[in-house]
């Protein structure tokens, strides 16, 4: 075993780990042929490494190499290479040259791993990044090139499409964690702007396909899938982004949501006033209806009377969901039909939270069994959430009694 030192370039130490996944690009694994910025790096920000084996060496630039090396003293054999930075690559080499099996262990706990030819990544390679979310696709060159396809830290599938040259490109879908789907063709900057993208509900039986500014609906119409083919309802209502404020609930609060206009419908019911119904039979564990409202701070519900909380729902830390009682009722307000439902401590359904097209990050309603045609929907509410139990004060009377 012997340990050499290896000259190495570093053009940009930073992985971009953009919050939209639309903007996430990789690190490029593949050797340059000297002591300059390579021209990929103005393609995607990465590591750009090249290997010298020059007597003369600036130490400030060394990396150290452990592992077999040939009678040139170049890395041949299983060895490891590591930087200043704390970033490190280990794998197969060929007389100087990565080779076969290999992977490059970043310094912010991220990693790009696959098999080598001639210094450079080709064929499958997997890119796990520092939150354990990972990437894995066809690499041609150390680049990117071919189907694509990225998963959260859990495995779920949030993205498949193609690349070229480490860039998004072409039709491309991406999931999100609550059940829909957007899917259209990228812009040059790997993002989905464009007049015909298309947002799939949950089941994706009904979209809405129009104008969208990277990843966000501005404007758009129904479509619905028929016998495995789209049919676009260009005659019909127009969708646009309406995210509530702490005064305003909806731009258009007459607009009923065509997704939860097949899922469910609002009617007296048996256990207390309106509730919600099947329209259909519900499969387990889809979002089927959803809780829009206006906005306040935590602060501002707990200051006032138990009376004007009768809609109250927690979206975080920060925002609470609130119907106001101008509201509350659906032929004033229909947009949408989760706060309908009434309360069991035997619920078929949950609160979940849903990025809604039309109006951004909201609570829904989520089954957790099947659920039949006209059978209601009911949710536990949940003011004994926080280990308070039948004392905890900040509950109404009727749900303390139940309790009992």
């Amino acid at each position: 075993m012997y340990s050499v030192r290896v000259a190495y370039s570093e053009v940009d130490k930073g992985v971009e780990k953009a919050a939209d996944r639309s903007s996430r690009t990789l690190p490029i694994a593949h050797t340059c042929d000297g002591p300059r910025v390579c021209a990929c790096s103005t393609k995607t920000p990465g590591f750009c490494f090249y290997l010298t084996f020059s007597a003369a060496l600036d130490h400030s630039e060394t990396a150290i190499y452990s592992g077999s090396v040939d009678g040139s003293e170049k890395p041949h054999g299983r060895g490891t290479l590591t930087w200043k930075s704390g970033d490190r690559f280990e794998g197969r080499f060929k007389h100087g040259e990565k080779e076969g099996k290999g992977c490059f262990y970043f310094s912010d706990g991220s990693s790009l791993g696959g098999t080598f030819s001639a210094d450079e990544l080709f064929g499958k390679g997997i890119y796990v990044f520092d939150d354990g979310s990972w990437q894995e696709g066809q690499y041609v060159h150390g680049e990117l090139n071919g189907l694509v396809k990225e998963f959260d830290n859990l495995g779920n599938l949030t993205f498949t499409g193609n690349y070229v040259e480490n860039c998004r490109h072409g039709l491309c879908t991406f999931y999100d964690p609550y059940g829909g789907t957007l899917n259209g063709v990228v812009d040059e900057e790997g993002s989905l702007t464009g007049d015909s993208i298309t947002y799939w509900y949950p089941g994706c039986e009904l979209g809405i396909r129009g104008k969208f500014l990277e990843g966000i609906l501005d404007r758009g119409f129904l479509v619905e899938m028929k016998d495995k083919q789209e049919e676009e309802e260009k005659k019909g209502d127009v969708f646009e982004r309406d995210v509530s404020t702490k005064d305003c609930i909806s731009a258009n609060p007459l607009l009923p949501d065509p997704y939860e206009t097949k899922m469910v419908y609002v009617k007296v019911s048996p256990i207390a006033g309106d509730g919600l119904f099947a329209r259909r039979d519900l499969p387990e564990d889809r979002v089927v209806s959803f809780y829009n409202g206006i906005r306040l701070t935590h602060q501002e519900v707990d200051s006032r009377d138990w009376s004007q909380n009768d809609y109250t729902i927690s979206l975080d830390s920060e925002t609470v969901i609130d119907i106001p009682p101008s509201c509350s009722d659906v032929a004033a307000y229909c947009a949408s039909l989760g706060h309908k439902a009434n309360h069991s401590f035997e619920a078929n359904c949950k609160y979940d939270l849903f990025d809604h097209p039309r109006f951004g990050l909201i609570k829904s309603i989520r089954t957790l069994k099947r659920i039949r045609r006209d059978e209601e929907l009911t949710v536990e509410y949940g003011y004994d959430h926080h280990g308070l139990g039948k004392n905890n004060a900040d509950a109404p009377h009727w749900y303390k009694s139940q309790l009992k």
